[in-house]
């Protein structure tokens, strides 16, 4: 089986560096197609339904978890890729993965986890996606971890934002020096843009923020008014998901030209020409990239802190920590499978693993059964 129709700078499965483990496969699956679908059936995926985006799962069923926010990054980091003829099965491979690593809380759970850990090697959700995928899934019978593609694990470990920076050592082994192949440079942007227009969706419907608010924002705004104009006697709830549809559009729309405009002008022919550039080639305008920043800024102080997502990080932080604290103190507290791996990685480490595969909710629950007397153990 072949990819056709790619551009000749996507990255193919056929010319993948490979996995680390050999094995036999059942069937005759592309390798990024069978990395997708392993992804999709792992444990850690699965939690991801109970991991807060920026709404604690108990606060409402409408809002965003880290699962439906990874369906939604690969959704559209699909449409990117097929308008610039990349390999499409890589790209959603690494949308759902790219949050695997997170712990309950969101980033709350994340900066608890990198300060309680500082003394034993650190914590940053990249390098524990990939240790997930390299390490801490136990489905098959000859390894463990998911034995993913090189690919695959260079665009988990190689996922960056304004929250997030993956270790020196972790990326050692996937050649730091180069840039990511341009499936995984489009999971940044995409990301951005799902969290970016969807978290004003959740924020809205919250009441955290208001439309008033939002006129503030440029990008927002114009496009709101562009939608009042085609669409004159829409009723405010579909007044503001079509404004979030086109808003989704123009930024796709923008980082498809922009990137097309960058490969061009950088002569880019082959995946090899794509890694030695100095900088990403998927970006969206100066434009764009200005008037997004502005947006991002918005979310930051009016929804990111506002005063009840602020009470709720309080709260995560302190659980968090004296659950960390407890388990220290009594690593007894772990299931025996855990204290398995005790001499294999140290307490610490196990300890931090176990924290962040944690659901919002089983945290919840474990804090209430360490610390309340009549709650059952």
């Amino acid at each position: 089986m072949r990819e056709h129709g790619l551009a000749s700078y996507a990255a193919l499965s056929e010319q993948s560096l490979g996995r680390e483990h050999d094995e036999p496969f059942k069937d005759e699956r592309l390798a990024f197609e069978r990395d997708r679908d392993r992804i999709i059936h792992c444990a850690a995926f699965r939690r991801l339904e109970y991991k807060t985006q920026v709404f604690v799962n108990h606060e409402g069923d409408y809002y965003r978890t880290r699962l439906t926010h990874s369906l939604e990054v690969a959704q559209i980091a699909r449409g990117i890729a097929r308008n610039l003829h990349l390999n499409e099965d890589l790209v959603e491979a690494l949308a759902l993965s790219h949050d695997l690593g997170h712990t309950p809380f969101g980033h709350t759970g994340e900066y608890v986890l990198k300060r309680l850990m500082k003394d034993y090697g650190g914590f940053e959700h990249n390098q524990q996606s990939l240790r997930i995928v390299e390490l801490l899934e136990h489905r098959y019978p000859l390894f463990d971890g998911l034995n993913l593609s090189w690919e695959v694990r260079e665009g988990i470990i190689k996922h960056s934002s304004d929250y997030d920076c993956a270790g020196n050592e972790a990326i050692q082994p996937y050649n730091p020096e180069q840039r990511a192949s341009l499936e995984a440079q489009i999971i940044d942007l995409a990301d951005e843009i799902a969290y970016n227009n969807h978290d004003i969706d959740d924020g809205l419907k919250a009441g955290y923020i208001t439309l008033k608010d939002l006129t503030e924002v440029e990008l927002w705004q114009r496009t709101f008014v562009m939608v009042g104009k085609l669409y004159p006697s829409l009723d405010d709830k579909r007044h503001i998901l079509q404004t979030i549809s086109y808003l989704i559009g123009e930024l796709i729309h923008d980082l498809v030209q922009t990137t097309t405009a960058n490969l061009r002008h950088n002569n880019v022919e082959t995946l090899n020409d794509v890694r030695v550039l100095k900088k990403n080639l998927v970006s969206f305008s100066p434009e764009m990239g200005q008037l997004n920043q502005k947006l991002k800024k918005f979310l930051y102080s009016r929804l990111y802190r506002h005063s009840k997502v602020e009470r709720m990080r309080v709260k995560a932080e302190r659980f968090l920590t004296l659950l960390f604290e407890n388990y220290m103190e009594n690593p007894g507290l772990l299931p025996e499978r855990h204290q398995q791996r005790f001499a294999i990685y140290g307490i610490e480490r196990v300890i931090c693993d176990y924290i962040a595969s944690m659901t919002d909710r089983y945290a919840q629950d474990e804090y209430k059964r360490l610390y309340e007397p009549f709650e059952r153990a």
